[in-house]
């Protein structure tokens, strides 16, 4: 596990302990868990420039273009699950968080989980690498889990129920969540959310 600028292990434990079992929170005042894709269509999603996303047997597929599809609504603090798979040799896409909607054909100053094929599950802010990547390339159409947690300044990604890493320094505050497309085809399936706030 990666940790970076100083975050002290045991206050993400505090905090995994806040949220119960599987990471979920259990105080309904924290939200509830919804899912953000509902396997038919792209309702709740908004095509951002020159992007193509279908719904292909249940699954959110990304089929090619320059440009991102978005959340209808804006989070601060939430936990994210989604399971990801790649269809093509050199994969290359991205989840944005807090990300406005300015710049082209991605957002500017957005924040990324990578999920490039040499550069998986790295953590991006704009074109720099913040936090390297040091999760293995996974193989063509294999299912992969990714969990995400942000929590003020704070951020966490878990690859297959494994830490990957923690990060302080987050801003943004607020932001879409969204899915870039860079020409190279992925699934994607069980987007679900719980807002923290």
């Amino acid at each position: 596990m990666k940790t970076l600028r100083g975050i002290c292990f045991s206050g993400w434990a505090v905090w995994a302990v806040a949220l119960g079992p599987g990471g979920w929170a259990a105080d309904s005042a924290a939200g509830t868990t919804t899912s953000l894709f509902n396997g038919k269509d792209l309702t709740g999603w908004v095509p951002v420039h020159d992007a193509t996303f279908e719904v292909v047997d249940g699954n959110l597929r990304l089929v090619k273009g320059m440009g991102w599809l978005r959340t209808e609504r804006a989070y601060a603090d939430f936990v994210l699950e989604f399971e990801w798979r790649a269809l093509v040799e050199k994969y290359d896409s991205g989840i944005f968080i807090h990300a406005g909607t300015e710049g082209k054909p991605w957002p500017d100053q957005g924040w990324q989980i990578n999920l490039r094929y040499d550069q998986l599950g790295a953590l991006v802010k704009g074109r720099r690498t913040v936090v390297p990547a040091e999760t293995p390339r996974m193989p063509l159409e294999q299912w992969v889990k990714f969990r995400i947690e942000v929590k003020g300044k704070r951020i966490a990604l878990d690859v297959d129920g494994e830490r990957a890493w923690e990060y302080e320094g987050l801003d943004g505050g607020r932001g879409y969540l969204g899915i870039q497309a860079e020409e190279r085809a992925f699934d994607f399936r069980n987007f679900r959310l719980r807002a923290l706030e």
